[in-house]
């Protein structure tokens, strides 16, 4: 029996299989009028094919708590009832045999860009932009402005953000929430110390560092039922010789996540510091995953050019990880869970309307 195609049950939430598709934006919401931030009909069309395809979960992409919590203008958010309204049609059709999760996030200092394909760099108020905030008055690199540093009271409205955006996700139907604690957004801004030169109780020792995440998951995890697991999306490194977050502080604030209610870790790496090495190959970050699982008692997923069905039979049934997040594979083959079940022997969930490919 293929360990990919095995259910996995966290909390009260059977996922039907470990493939699973990781948050990865699309950059197609309104920028602004009254549908800004929702949802339409690319991402119902976007996410709908994946679970048509047999995915066990998908995530849906960064969503912010905030409009300034967005990456662009572009991107979804979840913190009004228009947009609530709109995700509701997307896990209503993810439900029918995927398990539907959401983002949440802020970006931090690397907010207020333009789309990739524009070229990604920061805008101003002339298209949609907005000041951006962060830990400390410190650029992302010479291309992004100064963000603005947070007050403490500042702080504690953007955890209560969180929260309200947690209690939204849940009204709008998903049964995973993941908090986003990676990529150089504003949790792993607060993170590292390559981005966090803060002085007061948010910033310097590791404790003070990890205190503002800790907040966001103790106010999520408040709001979101007990029967329903809560991830946390973090970088295991920020790729740093010295002076960054490291594979070490992972495994120990892993420890730390799990005490505080996070029921998995989706483990990713970089995003916090500009111009960095990182030795990209297949499976390039699961050695992190299977180190917090190794270490730790936490459930963890693994991500990172994991391309192909043995690949990820291998990473699942080695014990590495949990589970597979499958993002740029999944955009080239959104029916690439039943091709991978096909070939390892594995049941997966086939629509009636697709009965004849099986």
């Amino acid at each position: 029996m293929s360990a990919l195609f095995q259910p996995f049950t966290l909390r009260d939430v059977t996922i039907p299989n470990r493939v699973w598709m990781p948050p990865m934006c699309q950059y197609s919401a309104a920028p602004e009028g009254p549908e800004t931030g929702a949802p339409n009909d690319w991402h119902f069309a976007h996410y709908a094919a994946r679970a048509a395809g047999g995915t066990g979960l998908i995530i849906v992409e960064a969503t912010g708590v905030s409009p300034e919590g967005r990456i662009s203008p572009y991107d979804l958010g979840i913190w009004n009832d228009t947009q609530v309204e709109a995700f509701r049609r997307i896990t209503r059709f993810l439900s029918q045999g995927t398990v539907p999760g959401i983002q949440l996030a802020h970006a931090g200092r690397k907010a207020s860009t333009d789309r990739p394909w524009k070229g990604g760099a920061p805008v101003g108020a002339d298209a949609h932009g907005w000041q951006a905030l962060a830990p400390s008055a410190v650029a992302f690199d010479d291309k992004h402005p100064v963000p603005t540093e947070l007050t403490t009271d500042q702080i504690q409205e953007i955890v209560v953000q969180f929260a309200d955006a947690a209690h939204r996700a849940l009204a709008a139907g998903f049964e995973v929430a993941e908090i986003h604690g990676a990529h150089g957004y504003l949790i792993n801004e607060f993170l590292s110390p390559h981005s966090n030169h803060r002085t007061d109780a948010y910033g310097g020792s590791y404790g003070n560092r990890t205190r503002f995440a800790l907040e966001v998951v103790d106010a999520v995890r408040e709001v979101w039922p007990d029967d329903k697991p809560l991830f946390f999306r973090i970088s295991a490194t920020d790729w740093l010789e010295e002076g960054g977050w490291t594979a070490d502080d992972t495994v120990r604030f892993a420890a730390d996540l799990r005490a505080h209610g996070i029921d998995l870790v989706d483990v990713s790496t970089g995003g916090n510091a500009s111009g960095v090495r990182i030795p990209v190959g297949p499976g390039y970050q699961v050695p992190f995953a299977a180190r917090v699982k190794a270490e730790t008692t936490m459930p963890v997923a693994a991500v990172g050019l994991i391309t192909d069905a043995e690949q990820a039979e291998k990473i699942v049934a080695n014990g590495e990880a949990d589970a597979v997040l499958l993002g740029r594979e999944l955009l080239r083959s959104p029916s690439w869970a039943r091709q991978a079940a096909r070939e390892l022997g594995g049941d997966v969930h086939v629509p009636d309307q697709y009965h004849r490919s099986v």
